[in-house]
């Protein structure tokens, strides 16, 4: 892979030159994906380890407040600082957690500044050119690559336990055909809860996870037979019976077998589309303290089982917000609808009425290292299933922006979801499963966070503070001698069905 070129850190001038060199020319020759490594490795300061002195303008105190090494100080030492009387001490507030570090981790590490992504220190760029998606979840699980031997056994654990409960895929049978696929998928997770009552610190005893045999057992569970229920979901949404996982494929392949085979045993998917999918699987596998992987972690705290931890992480992933992000995408590249549109759009933007989804992001100042590796990847799929129009709508978009004034002050670059749309789409997969897509290879992240909490001193049932805003006293006035307020919040009117309307018109004679 040919590194880029000119790229100094500290340059505007020479960052927005590799951007636009290297994100929107040709892949190299001989390169299957075009993919990049990025040759920034610049480690962040050492030991960040010191003190704050806290002076409290109040009352005049002051407090030693302990920098780690990793330049964080534990936001109970401010609870030090209090005025007296029913003062409980300082609460940091930060709505959204903009600046909050509630674990440490080894799993993955995010530079947004410099666009790096690492999963265990090795770049996403090298694990999506090189790597297999049950490599990479190996990696992440454990903390290094697998060996030969390993990387056997470990593939085939994960498919000797990829076949699905049947009640499981019943309560996929027995929901509505339209149903949001997000929605199957999170209520078969918690379903096999109840399935694998072996696996439950609430029949077993809080000590069960001490087991590394067990906790090793639910990890092959959960990457083995999620496929397989997301596989069911998509069969549902198109009226036919679930398929058997097949022992004899790739994971990717496995997956795409269920979907297309039909049910014959000698289907076998093309395996350049398999390989496009693992590289995706790859890239979704794990992106630190986002809300979904949060949220499993807080579920997990709780020490409820894995199952229904990993279906409240689902629930977080099928939020518009997160996991619904390149739908929105799409959506935009439709209204656009052509290249000749995209000037009047881009003023839109700039005048705030219109929004551009798919660039920038919470975490990355630059640009998105998994969107560089899907700009390429979607040239391959697009080489085998046709090109989608769309594709010349946003690489003009993205050329547009990454050389408007505008964009580059506020730093908004293409993020993950700018392209993976359109491969989805392209690979023929309805949009309401494209969050389902997500959350497959998701599972290896919120799996190694769960396997790190268990192991974690410092994990602890997590119940955050509150700043309370509400009422401070008042006493029970009985129903009768109570006046309703105008400007108090109520029950608003309750939406009628018409067929509840109907019923209601009737009578019994």
């Amino acid at each position: 892979m040919a590194p880029v070129e000119g790229f100094d850190e500290k340059s505007m001038a020479h960052s927005r030159l590799a951007v636009l060199s290297g994100h929107l020319s040709v892949p190299p020759a001989g390169s299957s994906l075009g993919i990049e490594t990025s040759t920034v490795s610049v480690k962040p300061s050492g030991n960040l380890r010191g003190s704050l002195t806290v002076i409290d303008n109040r009352t005049g105190r002051k407090i030693e407040v302990e920098v780690s090494e990793g330049g964080t100080v534990r936001a109970t030492d401010f609870k030090k600082l209090t005025i007296g009387g029913d003062d409980k001490g300082l609460k940091l507030y930060d709505p959204g957690y903009l600046n909050t570090a509630p674990v440490r981790s080894s799993i993955s590490y995010i530079d947004g500044d410099e666009g790096i992504l690492r999963y265990r220190g090795y770049p996403i760029e090298e694990l999506a050119e090189k790597s297999t998606y049950l490599e990479v979840a190996y990696l992440l699980m454990y903390g290094n690559l697998p060996s030969q031997s390993q990387l056997a056994d470990w593939e085939f654990n994960v498919s000797q336990h990829s076949a699905a409960p049947e009640g499981v895929l019943d309560i996929i049978q027995a929901m509505p055909h339209d149903a949001h696929p997000m929605g199957m998928l999170v209520s078969a997770i918690s379903a096999l809860s109840t399935f694998h009552p072996d696996a439950n610190p609430a029949l077993r005893g809080q000590d069960l996870y001490n087991s590394k045999s067990i906790r090793d057992k639910q990890i092959a569970r959960v990457l083995g037979k999620v496929p397989t229920i997301a596989a069911a979901a998509y069969l549902r949404m198109a009226g036919r019976p679930p398929v058997l996982p097949s022992s004899n494929l790739s994971y990717s392949e496995n997956f795409l077998y269920m979907l297309d085979s039909l049910g014959d045993r000698s289907y076998k998917p093309n395996p350049r589309l398999a390989r496009a999918l693992d590289v995706l699987f790859i890239l979704h596998a794990e992106h630190e303290m986002n809300c979904s992987t949060a949220a499993a972690r807080h579920l997990a705290s709780s020490g409820v089982d894995v199952y229904t931890a990993l279906a409240g992480a689902t629930g977080a992933l099928y939020g518009p917000l997160h996991g619904g992000a390149n739908e929105a995408v799409l959506r935009m590249l439709n209204e656009i609808g052509t290249v000749d549109n995209i000037p009047e759009f881009i003023e839109g933007v700039k005048n705030r009425k219109r929004k551009m989804s798919g660039f920038g992001h919470r975490v990355y100042k630059n640009y998105d290292p998994r969107a560089k590796v899907i700009r390429n990847l979607a040239e391959e799929v697009f080489s085998i299933v046709g090109r989608d129009p769309l594709i010349e709508v946003a690489v003009a978009l993205e050329r547009a922006a990454l050389s408007d004034e505008y964009f580059i002050k506020r730093k908004l670059y293409p993020n993950v979801d700018f392209y993976s749309g359109l491969i989805y789409r392209a690979l023929g997969f309805p949009t309401e499963f494209f969050p389902v897509l997500f959350a497959i290879p998701r599972m290896a992240g919120y799996l190694a966070h769960w396997k790190e909490s268990l192991d974690d001193p410092d994990t602890k049932i997590m119940r955050p503070q509150q700043w309370y805003t509400g009422v401070w006293l008042r006493h029970y006035t009985p129903v009768n001698k109570r006046e309703a307020s105008e400007e108090a919040d109520k029950l608003g009117q309750v939406a009628v069905s018409n067929a509840t309307r109907r019923r209601r018109a009737g009578f019994i004679a």
